[in-house]
């Protein structure tokens, strides 16, 4: 009869060996709950992120935790904070905001003067981790189409994991990733940190005032506050979903996206094969398109068309 492998502990040896068989029932949850894959060479990462939870609840086994997690909805959101990754900078992949300055904002522009949309733009950052993307992109876009004129910006922050959530609505971030934001950028939209809070910054109030943060499951049917966006970046979220959590993810994003707007994706991820309603037009840029057509002004929304 042969034996379950366990993974070499990375915590104390107090703790019972995690089983092969132990791992695939988090395998299947974490993808049953977040629609997140986890492959075998995940196994020994799992053991490492989930170690606390079982000295917090002072059980030796991973089993007796699965039994914990399985029964008790709190402590799964708690679960899928611990697995998942939070890696994020400010202006990351900067050739796609060169695009978003260059190219988008000047296609918004010259539509709006045209009459073929309202100066109103809408943007969700689907897994913004700690913030850093979506105040990036209201820095850029509060400095090229300021409210003042009579643009009006809404940007939606939304993760998985609630303690990332944490960190993005506090807003405020050590002093070091000060040198991630460009200087004329950070001169005008971010407040050095006295007192207190030395050594970190926080977001100014005229970039706080467009930005809102919320919890949200991708694998679940998204609900983004009324109406279409026209902005959606899904960046270095893909690549953890497998075959058909993917497409299904890539469906509800370009549901939510208006024709002619833009999703932005990690430059490990590609919708080339994947869809026919969008078309490449940048670097990880993808332009949604109504069915069976390429013809749409780059910038436009055209509410009759679904």
């Amino acid at each position: 009869m042969m034996r379950e492998a366990a993974v070499p502990s990375l915590a104390p040896g107090w703790v019972r060996p995690f089983t092969n068989k132990q791992f695939a029932l988090f395998q299947a949850l974490v993808h049953r709950e977040a629609g997140i894959f986890l492959s075998d060479a995940k196994k020994s990462l799992v053991v490492g992120r989930l170690m606390r939870r079982l000295r917090e609840h002072g059980i030796d086994s991973f089993k007796d935790y699965y039994q914990i997690v399985a029964a008790d909805p709190a402590e799964r959101v708690r679960m899928l904070d611990c697995i998942c990754t939070n890696e994020t900078h400010f202006f990351r992949d900067p050739r796609q905001f060169d695009f978003l300055e260059e190219k988008a904002c000047a296609g918004w522009e010259r539509t709006a003067a045209a009459g073929l949309r309202a100066r109103s733009l809408r943007v969700w950052s689907a897994g913004c981790s700690t913030g850093e993307e979506p105040y990036s992109v209201a820095m850029s876009l509060l400095a090229r189409l300021p409210t003042a004129p009579g643009w009006e910006l809404e940007i939606l922050g939304t993760d998985l994991s609630t303690k990332a959530l944490e960190r993005a609505r506090a807003a405020t971030w050590p002093i070091e990733k000060a040198a991630e934001i460009p200087a004329p950028l950070l001169k005008r939209f971010m407040l050095r940190g006295i007192g207190s809070q030395l050594g970190r910054m926080r977001a100014g109030p005229e970039l706080r005032a467009v930005v809102q943060i919320r919890r949200l499951n991708l694998h679940d049917q998204p609900d983004p506050v009324g109406g279409r966006f026209d902005l959606i970046l899904c960046r270095n979220v893909l690549i953890y979903f497998d075959g058909a959590g993917k497409k299904k993810v890539i469906d509800r994003l370009l549901d939510c996206l208006s024709p002619g707007g833009y999703l932005l994706l990690g430059h490990a991820e590609s919708l080339i094969g994947a869809t026919n309603r969008t078309r490449n037009v940048g670097p990880g840029v993808y332009m949604r398109v109504p069915d069976g057509r390429t013809d749409v002004p780059e910038g436009s929304r055209r509410a009759e068309v679904p």
